[in-house]
């Protein structure tokens, strides 16, 4: 069948493949579940270099970790190509400009969506500060809770704007957006001297680098998401599981209640179409990582621990 999306025409082969058991969800009721929150995750997606998670089969078949834009795309899907140094090889992802894109790739078998935390303009250059709250294996998401709390705080008094949204597992990602002034290695940097400002005030944080080593009822704040070719789903992706849950922007208010798994690709459009999105100001927030680049400095004349520098 054809979606006509925007002013194009985004042909679905297998529309009616479930690709969600848990209730039957198909391919189609995810094209239509991005066409609801379309906004949103052209938002969360334009302009970044994006990995394509695609499941030919449906989430409990096979799974493609997709680099390259997959072959037959329309003319007018745009890509951007992003070097990988270490393998001296480069590759060309797609980068969404229009809802059209989002729903090719969704004709494309993808159901989440990776993108990177830096835009075409300057690959190099982050303009995204990634927090992500990891949960380990015995903690609870309360105690995530509690973690973002106090990095909402930390946030506060460096006067930085945090945008919130479960991650589509277990644990809380929050978005800052920066100027894209410093490279993958600062803003990591930064991130981690931030993660140790958490772990000060918070007894639930475990910084231990290697994850078998950690207490098992901590919450890692895992600031190597923003090395250079980390990617973690974008707000409104999909997660490949049965139950079709979302990683879904909330409200700081909303943070104490809400349950990941109240958000799935059945629940998300009405609230989008009640509240729209949740991110939509996060352009505008712009923060410079200067002080946290001194924390870092700090910590590191301190003794602090360096980890790996690629992670």
């Amino acid at each position: 069948m054809e979606l006509d999306v925007g002013n194009r025409t985004v042909r679905i082969s297998n529309p009616d493949r479930v690709y969600f058991p848990a209730r039957g969800e198909t391919k189609l009721d995810l094209a239509h579940y991005y066409l609801a929150v379309a906004d949103g995750v052209v938002r969360a997606l334009r302009d970044r270099p994006c990995m394509l998670h695609r499941f030919p089969t449906g989430v409990t078949g096979e799974k493609v970790h997709q680099k390259r834009l997959p072959k037959g795309a329309p003319d007018w899907v745009r890509t951007v190509r992003v070097h990988f140094p270490r393998y001296n090889r480069h590759a060309d992802e797609l980068c969404v400009q229009h809802p059209a894109d989002v729903v090719w790739a969704v004709q494309m078998s993808c159901v989440e969506f990776h993108p990177w935390n830096s835009r075409a303009a300057d690959t190099e250059k982050p303009d995204e500060w990634r927090i992500d709250l990891d949960p380990m294996p015995s903690a609870t998401y309360d105690d995530v809770r509690r973690v973002a709390a106090v990095a909402h705080e930390v946030l506060d008094e460096l006067g930085a704007v945090g945008w919130p949204k479960t991650s589509g597992g277990s644990g809380l990602h929050v978005y800052v957006r920066i100027t894209p002034e410093w490279g993958f290695a600062d803003v990591r940097r930064a991130a981690h001297a931030f993660a140790r400002e958490v772990a000060r005030r918070c007894g639930l944080v475990d910084l231990t680098w290697w994850r078998k080593d950690r207490d098992p009822t901590s919450v890692f704040v895992d600031y190597n998401q923003n090395a250079r070719d980390h990617t973690i789903r974008c707000a409104y992706s999909v997660r490949g599981v049965p139950e079709a849950v979302v990683s879904a922007p909330l409200a700081w208010d909303e943070v104490p209640d809400a349950e990941p798994g109240d958000f799935t690709i059945a629940t998300m459009p009405a609230r989008f179409a009640e509240l729209g999105d949740l991110h939509v100001g996060i352009d505008d927030a712009v923060f410079r990582l200067d002080e946290l680049l001194e924390w870092a400095d700090r910590d590191e004349r301190d003794g602090a621990d360096t980890p790996p520098e690629d992670g």
